[in-house]
Formats: structure tokens, C-alpha cells, sequence
């Protein structure tokens, strides 16, 4: 009888999740030994499941998933992380990977590429999609160029999850809602954001997000 490695699954959107822990525990060698919907209740809870690999989304409600995989690396440094999720992998695996991740897929791949990607975390490598791997590699090598035009490197996670959303035509109650944030607190990021950029007014901050995003989108 095969031993089944402990997964424990972060996703704030109940039929997500539940339809994830039901795609695992199909399986022969994987077994969902516990669930969360936010950072706190993952960080509360993980300890008490002692999973083997934590799959998780970082678009949660508070605090945000980057965050919560940097405190999992500092309380749980043997633990790895696999993101799920269905923010840009573009944008976001290279944070991911700098928070402590060990791999990073989006959700509009196919299942047996989340499964795939649960073991071979398991076993202590990476994943990284191909097209993310090649991205990666582009980017590691310098050719003289500007590496972020706009300054979008200066942006803390959140921030650049709300310039994003800005690009995206959102506005500020829209992400508000989205992010389980209050408005102040999305004006107060909008405020930093364009501090860092250097813009001055709300629609040369909207203008800069849809370029920014239509070259993420350009380079793909």
C-alpha cells in the first residue's frame, strides 16, 4: 500500500477548494490532511495538519498570499509551497518564488498539471510552467535595457495587485470589494503607488497601469 503525502489546501473560494481536495484525494499517494480560506486560519491551522506541501492561491482576502508564504517560510522553513491561482503567472511566479514558493500554476491548466506539480514539489524540485521557465530565463539575462520602465519593481505585492486591478479598469470600491479591503485603506495604496511612479493625478496613474499591463501582455 502506497503512503499518501499530506496536502494541506489555502483557497478562499469554498467550491475551488473543495473541488481541489476532491481532485487529491482521488488520488493513490496524496490525502488533503487540512483546509483554509485566509493566511491567518492557514498559518493557525497548518501546524496541527503537519502537511508534507501546502498548495495555496494568493489572491486571499486581508492578507494576501505573498505574504503568507513568507510567514510559512519563517515559522515552517521545511514546508514547501505551491501556488494555485489565477493571477498572471507573468507577473506573479517570480514573486511567489521570492516569497518561499516552489512552484508556481495557474488554474486555467489542465488537472493533471496540478497534480504533476504537487509531486514534483514533493520531491524537492521546482515547477514552473514552460512558457514561465523561458520568461524567467529572458529576464535573468540583462541586454542592456531597462529591466521595469515604469518602476512597478519599487510596488510592494499589494500594491502591485491594486495597479494591476487599475489596469484591469477597476476602480477603487470594485477593489475594495475584491481584496476584502476598505476603501481608505485602497486609497492609501493608490496614494504610495503613484508616489513611487511619480504620478501626480488619478488618470495619468490609470494610463500608466493599462500600459503596463498591455506590455506584460505584449511580452507574453
Amino acid at each position: 500500500m502506497v503512503a499518501k503525502r499530506r496536502v494541506f489546501i489555502v483557497e478562499d473560494h469554498p467550491v475551488t477548494r473543495q473541488g481541489l481536495a476532491i481532485l487529491i484525494d482521488r488520488e493513490e499517494d496524496l490525502w488533503v490532511c487540512g483546509q483554509a480560506a485566509s493566511a491567518p486560519q492557514a498559518l493557525a491551522e497548518i501546524a496541527a495538519g503537519q502537511p508534507e506541501v501546502v498548495v495555496m492561491d494568493i489572491a486571499l482576502p486581508g492578507r494576501d498570499g505573498i505574504e503568507c508564504l513568507k510567514d510559512i517560510a519563517v515559522r515552517h522553513p521545511q514546508l514547501p509551497a505551491l501556488v494555485f491561482s489565477t493571477m498572471d503567472e507573468i507577473i506573479y511566479a517570480k514573486r511567489a518564488l521570492q516569497a518561499g514558493a516552489r512552484g508556481y500554476v495557474h488554474k486555467s491548466e489542465p488537472v493533471e498539471h496540478i497534480l504533476q506539480a504537487i509531486r514534483c514539489v514533493l520531491d524537492g524540485e521546482v515547477y514552473l510552467s514552460p512558457a514561465m521557465q523561458s520568461q524567467l530565463l529572458r529576464n535573468g539575462l540583462d541586454f542592456g535595457g531597462p529591466k521595469s520602465a515604469l518602476g512597478v519593481d519599487l510596488l510592494s505585492n499589494r500594491e502591485l495587485e491594486i495597479f494591476r486591478m487599475i489596469g484591469e479598469g477597476s476602480g477603487t470600491r470594485q477593489i475594495a470589494q475584491n481584496l476584502n479591503l476598505s476603501i481608505s485603506t485602497v486609497e492609501t495604496h493608490r496614494t504610495h503607488i503613484k508616489d513611487k511612479l511619480g504620478v501626480a493625478r488619478a488618470p495619468d496613474l490609470v494610463r500608466q497601469a493599462v500600459i503596463w499591463l498591455n506590455q506584460k501582455n505584449f511580452d507574453r
